[in-house]
């Protein structure tokens, strides 16, 4: 009997010491991967014309910030990935939401590469756990590919997935302008830059009143003009006395 006890708590604190040992290694790994994913995101933020590199720093905001950019609601973000950690601990049916942040932000992905003009099948990376989204996110970050958000509809833009949202300094995407009213029309909060000359559509100004013209009669002719006075003949009277 005390051998067994003894055995157990060698064994014990073996476990513990490796746990001690496995700990900060994988903090170091998660604050590693955190300040990478950060500064990609900074470089994508920058291309897109995001203002403030700040919000590429900031926890669960900056998915949000990606969502937008990615003509995805950040609020269905944010519940994607909170539901992902949080839901996912559930018996029998946590695996159902396991994943529903992976597909966000691989939807999201898919858009932003798009405009970037990546292909689709970039977003298979995510398939790679945990250097997938890493990969990924370095290519769409050190391509020299330009920002286009002239690209086809989303496929969810009619549906609860789009973005309505409009963020100071977060430049709103043509599927957000086009939602509400169909293609092309702007969303509620956007407003043309600051410049810009709207140009009138036909129609939209009446036209100056024309000058309306005088029917025959309405008014008088105008008098001939009156010949000149002739010059008189008669010679000029004389000053001078008479004898």
């Amino acid at each position: 009997m005390p051998d067994y006890y003894d055995g157990g708590g060698a064994g014990a604190g073996a476990l513990l010491a490796l746990v001690l040992l496995i700990l900060p290694v994988m903090l170091i790994l998660a604050l590693a991967g955190y300040i990478i994913t950060s500064f990609f995101l900074m470089k994508i933020f920058e291309k897109a014309g995001v203002q403030g590199k700040w919000r590429a720093w900031v926890p669960f905001y900056r998915e949000m910030v990606f969502a937008k950019l990615g003509d995805l609601s950040p609020w269905v973000m944010l519940g994607a990935l909170l539901a992902t950690g949080v839901l996912s601990n559930i018996p029998a049916i946590g695996f159902i939401f396991a994943y529903l942040g992976i597909v966000a932000l691989a939807l999201a992905s898919w858009r932003v590469g798009l405009k970037l003009g990546k292909d689709w099948p970039l977003v298979l990376l995510y398939i790679i756990p945990g250097l997938g989204q890493l990969i990924w996110l370095g290519i769409a970050a050190f391509t020299n590919d330009p920002w286009n958000p002239r690209v086809q509809p989303a496929p969810w833009r009619t549906s609860f997935l789009r973005d309505t949202t409009v963020w100071q300094g977060v430049p709103v995407q043509p599927d957000a302008q086009a939602a509400p009213g169909g293609y092309g029309a702007p969303a509620g909060g956007y407003a043309p830059p600051a410049g810009a000359n709207p140009v009138a559509p036909t129609g939209a100004y009446p036209p100056p009143p024309a000058t309306p013209n005088a029917p025959d009669g309405a008014y008088p002719p105008a008098a001939p003009p009156q010949p000149a006075s002739p010059p008189s003949t008669e010679p000029p009277a004389s000053d001078a006395p008479r004898s």
